[in-house]
């Protein structure tokens, strides 16, 4: 008698190793193709040659010490980041307080207020952003200028025209920023009127602003515009370099705004009047929060443009980061030093943006609501 034959499963293989882990990522990503693996190829061989020489020039060969050129001259491989210790206060915030170092906790308290009071806006169970939100439009920006600028606070007077350097980029997108998206949530929705005439004006005053350059908008506002005020009624430069960045603005944003208000399915608009709402209570609280979250990444991308933008106001005179820097490295005393100028302002610039870009990463994927298959 025959014993019956029983038939057990072998145990499962493990995956190879060059499909799991590292070794499949890499085969992957960076070699799933001859194109992809001769461009990786390539990629490898420009870090190789580029990083090398760029870590022994900023950090091995670099001189940090010392308070003047003459270690810097002494050894001519390396950056001279003493010239950016030195004139660390006259990049960051102009020539007034590079000049009167004892009055740098004015901006620098401004900006600790400004982080301070905006902190808590991200905490979800924070139970007051709405009043803590209208104080930071309403009231900082007085508290701030007046600390900046000193006059009302009876402190020495940094007149705006010596404001400059890191603080002015800031404080110039920061205000285009907070001016161009209110008027272009407006703009946006006036596009999309059903009045003509509304929407006339609204086209209109988007195509004229997105159909001219930022360089002639702002030297056009600090020539022009004080022509349209009373003789006694005064604008400084940068109160003119703020106006025409906002208007210039705010016109990109209405078209990021408008993108999204077109992708909203038509059920939405449907829903909204079958529940008996107004065109405005129906925009406050169905459209607008979702046309919105739909248009951040062209929202912040038009904010990302705006900050880094704003070095266009050498035309009228007024000294930005980028600005600011070549004028400190252009001196007698650190003529020569260029190079680690704009790689200075270069970082603060990138540092910003890729701020903003991560951030409105986050805010996507919390505000994110879309079905996935």
């Amino acid at each position: 008698m025959s014993e019956s034959l029983t038939h057990q499963p072998s145990p499962d293989q493990p995956a190879p190793r060059t499909s799991v882990g590292a070794l499949g990522w890499i085969r992957d990503n960076l070699f799933s193709s001859w194109i992809n693996a001769a461009l990786t190829l390539l990629a490898v061989y420009l870090l190789i040659v580029l990083i090398p020489p760029f870590v022994e020039w900023a950090f091995l060969h670099a001189n940090f010490h010392g308070k003047d050129r003459t270690i810097c001259d002494a050894n001519k491989d390396g950056a001279c980041w003493t010239f950016i210790k030195v004139r660390f206060l006259q990049i960051m915030f102009g020539l007034f307080y590079g000049a009167n170092p004892d009055q740098v906790w004015r901006p620098v308290l401004a900006f600790a207020l400004l982080i301070g009071f905006g902190a808590p806006l991200f905490i979800e169970s924070f139970p007051y952003k709405r009043y803590l939100g209208i104080g930071l439009v309403v009231v900082f920006p007085f508290v701030a200028f007046g600390l900046i600028n000193g006059k009302w606070f009876g402190l020495p007077v940094a007149e705006t025209a010596r404001w400059g350097g890191f603080m002015l980029t800031f404080v110039l997108a920061s205000v285009g920023i907070a001016c161009a998206l209110p008027i272009g949530i407006l703009l946006a929705l006036g596009r999309r009127s059903r009045m003509p005439v509304v929407r006339s004006l609204s086209i209109f005053y988007i195509e004229f602003w997105r159909g001219t350059p930022l360089i002639t908008i702002l030297f056009m506002a600090s020539v022009m515009l004080p022509l349209f005020f009373p003789a006694k009624v005064e604008f400084d430069k940068v109160a003119r370099a703020m106006i025409g960045i906002a208007l210039f603005q705010s016109a990109y944003t209405a078209e990021a705004i408008r993108g999204g208000l077109q992708a909203m399915p038509k059920g939405q608009f449907e829903a909204a009047d079958a529940m008996g709402l107004g065109y405005w209570q129906s925009m406050r609280l169905i459209i607008l929060p979702q046309a919105l979250k739909i248009s951040i990444p062209g929202i912040v991308n038009s904010f990302i443009e705006l900050f880094k933008d704003t070095s266009l106001v050498a035309i009228i005179g007024l000294l930005d980061l980028l600005n600011m820097a070549q004028t400190a490295s252009r001196s007698i005393e650190w003529k020569g030093y260029d190079l680690e100028a704009y790689v200075f302002a270069a970082l603060l610039f990138w540092i910003c943006c890729y701020g903003m870009s991560r951030y409105s990463q986050a805010l996507e994927r919390k505000l994110d609501t879309g079905h996935k298959r």
